[in-house]
């Protein structure tokens, strides 16, 4: 089976470095991209199980990537996870909305991320469990 490959978006090379080792530390395929442009190509061109995307980017903001996700036939289905440094109170509500699966502000801890993503994926294959 192929590894999960998750495309972090974020201008920020200290971050891209801190997510690609935590998240293939635990058995991700990670991809990058540094702006809104490359984050549209990326998606095209790879179509990544999850994108971690932040708000903050060069040649468009996160909510421009959303939008184009959502537009696309072939890319809307990614589940997308905000993890941004902008303040939580109308921007959490606008990204839940443009359709993230989670809003996570940074810093983020690993069990908060880990967990964002566990259940976005779950979610877009289908594997949503009710266990009481």
């Amino acid at each position: 089976m192929d590894s999960t490959r998750i495309l972090v978006v974020d201008d920020n090379p200290t971050i891209r470095k801190g997510l690609s080792v935590r998240l293939r530390a635990n058995g991700y395929e990670v991809l990058f991209a540094e702006d809104a442009i490359s984050a549209t190509a990326t998606l095209v061109k790879e179509k990544p199980d999850l994108v971690i995307l932040d708000l903050g980017l060069p040649c468009g903001d996160g909510f421009v990537v959303m939008e184009r996700l959502q537009k696309s036939d072939s890319l809307a289905h990614i589940p997308v996870i905000v993890l941004t440094g902008r303040e939580l109170a109308s921007n959490r509500d606008r990204a839940l909305q443009a359709g993230a699966a989670a809003f996570l502000q940074k810093p983020v801890e690993d069990g908060a991320l880990l967990f964002a993503i566990h259940s976005a994926l779950d979610v877009s294959r289908g594997d949503l469990r009710y266990d009481e």
